[in-house]
């Protein structure tokens, strides 16, 4: 009770936002040197090369990458000598022992680089599942937290003329207090698992940005830059610029008439943007469009609009943790093969590479931060760690046209703690980002008199409601039950429908009745939408999932093997039948809007 009091007294009456995270935008486009490639690995459970044998943090670490300078020396690590890893890329699927394990894996890589006189250098990781920490040339860089978001260290002072080296500590072991906690759905995957570049950047430069487009035909943002200085502006295509001084914070703000072409699925407009900033230049593809809600519509460009999604894991096809451009291409091309315009990225950030991709294919998403489940919602600190992952994945993602939707949560449960704590978090996104949509995924649903009624407080918070419910999988019904089942909600917002959908093994077959078959998670399909065919304030879907992707939580030998089965894709991207089912309510869906 103690913890809860003082969670509710900082959440309503501090109200202080974190800090917004330091990482200086679109890093992929600025000049450097990528650091992907093979990364000689240590393998350490006891964290001999941090601690010594009374619990000690050592002085000379693994981190110091220490090697004998004669036969008499004693050092009992070799980067030269040990086994190499793949970076980006998890530990877990690149080496059979590493299937299962969770800890510290220490990482290291030489680099040649030969600072110029007024510049920054910064190094920049996609990801680190989960704890990172990271120095340079024996000396440390940075620290972070959090499995799925960019982080960036100024390392310019770090640096040596020539030879330098890096050396990251990676660790995944779960805990109460982290975000996520020990408990999810999906394989803890660990390592380096987005790629990590050395950024340069001239003294003065561009840091920021924030491009949108408003109804009333203007594109509207702001810029933050190193210092006070003048910041131009330049869409070519449109032939639009404008020049603004920045102030003192080096902050300053952008407002052009325009009349683009606006971003929509069926024609995902991008244009190129310059600014420059002194002798500093970026670019950046970006497309327009405004998403609002009236009443139970979602309105993208002014237009209702139907969501035709599917919900997919980060997971590469055939296993293992995707981050690469194909990845990106496979999953999204066969979400597009389904006839969706919409996809939940599902249960936290997923890579740039993946949302970009979703930009130049014309897919709407859906982006979630890992608050899944049970977090400790009463500890202050549990709270700082979710806010600043959101921090991070809009300070990323927030010129996206894509992303139309930020999501604070996964089923969790409606305790006032979590409530307090999720409308706080719901208020920092709209504080960062007033232009998009907030929601979260509910399971929270009681039967009153034969309907369904969503009855949860967050409801209240979201501009669009997500459900999640799995009738004819986990609930007593049978897929016949479940055509029956009237749903209500006394918000009046519009919902999606998050989660819903069974398991099948790929080429298991069998009475429509039995379980684990692809007749009866086809049966399962088919019931589930003639269901949700008749909710008046539905205006979308992202049923559950797209592939088959690792989980330790599933047992069942000779059927699952540490798969959740409930992909509508095997894990090689072979289609079950409920694919099909799916397939052929989108295309009468997209006719019928047509």
């Amino acid at each position: 009770m103690p913890r809860l009091l003082a969670f509710l007294a900082l959440t309503f009456t501090l109200n202080l936002p974190a800090a917004t995270p330091d990482l200086v935008q679109h890093a992929h486009g600025r000049d450097g040197i990528s650091l992907d490639g093979a990364w000689a690995r240590i393998i350490d459970p006891f964290e001999n090369g941090y601690y010594d044998y009374r619990w000690r943090p050592k002085e000379n670490g693994y981190f110091i990458a220490r090697k004998a300078e004669t036969p008499a020396d004693l050092v009992e690590y070799n980067f030269d000598t040990a086994r190499k890893l793949n970076v980006p890329g998890d530990w877990n699927s690149q080496e059979p022992e590493l299937f299962f394990y969770e800890g510290t894996v220490w990482y290291h890589r030489t680099f040649t680089l030969d600072p110029k006189p007024g510049h920054r250098y910064r190094i920049h990781f996609g990801a680190v599942n989960y704890q990172a920490v990271v120095w340079i040339n024996g000396r440390e860089a940075g620290r972070h937290e959090g499995g799925f978001t960019p982080f960036q260290f100024d390392i310019t002072d770090l640096l040596n003329d020539g030879e330098n080296f890096v050396v990251v500590k990676a660790d995944n072991r779960r805990a109460a207090d982290q975000v996520p906690t020990v408990n999810t759905d999906w394989w803890n995957y660990g390592g380096i698992t987005r790629p990590v570049r050395i950024i340069e950047l001239p003294e003065r430069h561009v840091r920021d940005w924030f491009l949108q487009y408003t109804p009333d035909g203007r594109i509207e943002g702001w810029v933050t830059a190193s210092a006070r200085g003048r910041v131009t502006l330049s869409i070519p295509e449109l032939d639009l610029g404008q020049t603004v001084d920045t102030d003192a914070d080096g902050r300053a703000h952008f407002a052009l008439d325009a009349r683009p072409q606006l971003w929509a699925p069926d024609s995902p407009k991008l244009y190129d943007i310059e600014l420059s900033f002194d002798d500093d230049t970026v670019r950046d593809r970006i497309g327009f469009r405004t998403i609002e809600v009236a009443g139970t519509e979602i309105l993208l460009n002014g237009e209702p609009v139907f969501l035709r999604g599917v919900s997919l894991h980060e997971e590469a096809p055939g296993g293992g943790r995707a981050w690469s451009e194909s990845h990106a291409r496979t999953l999204l091309g066969w979400a597009r093969e389904l006839g969706a315009n919409f996809v939940r990225l599902a249960h936290y950030p997923h890579n740039e590479t993946m949302v970009r991709m979703a930009d130049e294919m014309g897919l709407l998403v859906w982006s979630e931060v890992p608050v899944y489940w049970t977090i400790a919602f009463d500890d202050p600190a549990v709270y700082a760690k979710a806010e600043r992952q959101l921090s991070e994945m809009i300070t990323r993602d927030r010129n996206r046209a894509s992303v139309i939707l930020w999501s604070v949560a996964n089923e969790t449960p409606a305790r006032p703690a979590r409530t307090a704590f999720l409308s706080r978090l719901a208020d920092r996104a709209r504080e960062l980002d007033s232009t998009r949509l907030i929601t979260a995924a509910l399971d929270t649903q009681r039967d009153v008199g034969g309907a369904r009624v969503i009855d949860d407080p967050l409801a209240a918070v979201v501009d669009v409601i997500g459900v999640n419910s799995y009738c004819a999988w986990y609930g007593p019904e049978r897929p016949a039950d479940c055509r029956e089942i009237a749903w209500r909600s006394p918000y009046g917002k519009p919902m999606v429908m998050s989660e819903f959908g069974g398991g099948a093994l790929y080429g298991k077959h069998g009475p429509a009745d039995h379980r684990w078959t692809e007749e009866y998670q086809a049966a399962v399909y088919a019931a589930n939408l003639a269901m949700i065919a008749e909710i008046d304030f539905l205006r979308g879907l992202t049923p559950w999932i797209l592939m088959d992707f690792r989980s330790p939580r599933r047992h069942l030998t000779g059927i699952q093997d540490f798969w959740n089965r409930k992909g509508l894709l095997s894990e090689n991207g072979e289609k079950k039948a409920a694919w099909f089912v799916l397939r052929d309510w989108y295309r009468d869906r997209a006719g019928a809007a047509d």
